[in-house]
């Protein structure tokens, strides 16, 4: 497969959680929110590469992270050229297990697919509204997915995805996105709830919570 190499952008601001500095160094279970996510990723790619907030780019393998998420990731697949398997994390995702990086990365091996993500199944009842409130239609839910990370692609698809203009960039939410954009072909690999996002304070004690459940 070559090269394997973890991208983690990690330069959100912590502002929802009503932090002082960074998300990603917010203590959570009595470490770091990003230490969770790089202990299992360092078990499984030969690199990983961090892109974090200035200031906090001192240890090996941490480079500045641009305005947006898509910059933080283009500014850490750049600093790793030697990638072929990209494998992106948000560093808000403490949760990960080692077994879905290895799922993701074996359904991305059979060469069918440009990228694999993550994902659960919707389980709530999903309508679209407009910009007053009104509903227009209630949405088939047997299709559709919420998308977590990792997302692994082949690093050069991701590269060629990442080379777009700063607006496109900027109104990303995944990276899966631009390259299906970009013409990929991108696959579904089934994941837990449980590797939820830390976004809110609620979030950050359940995160806590089952965190602390794994730990003997």
């Amino acid at each position: 497969m070559g090269a394997v190499v973890g991208i983690v952008p990690a330069g959100g601001s912590g502002e929802r959680l009503g932090l002082a500095g960074p998300k990603a160094f917010a203590l959570v279970a009595g470490r770091p929110l990003l230490d969770w996510s790089m202990e299992v990723l360092a078990s499984v790619c030969d690199r990983v590469v961090v892109a974090v907030p200035a200031g906090y780019e001192a240890p090996p393998d941490r480079v500045r992270g641009g305005r947006t998420r898509s910059e933080s990731v283009r500014a850490a697949l750049q600093a790793a050229p030697e990638a072929e398997v990209a494998v992106v994390h948000d560093a808000a995702r403490p949760l990960l297990t080692r077994e879905l990086v290895e799922r993701c990365l074996a359904a991305l091996g059979d060469g069918a697919f440009d990228g694999v993500i993550a994902g659960a199944p919707v389980t709530d009842t999903i309508k679209e509204a407009d910009r007053g409130g009104r509903v227009l239609r209630t949405l088939e839910r047997s299709a559709l997915w919420a998308v977590q990370t990792p997302q692994v692609f082949r690093a050069d698809a991701l590269r060629g995805a990442l080379e777009v203009d700063d607006a496109t960039l900027a109104g990303a939410t995944d990276d899966a996105s631009l390259v299906e954009a970009a013409g990929g072909t991108v696959a579904m690999v089934e994941s837990s709830p449980e590797n939820l996002k830390v976004t809110t304070p609620l979030d950050l004690r359940l995160a806590e919570a089952l965190l602390r459940s794994r730990t003997p």
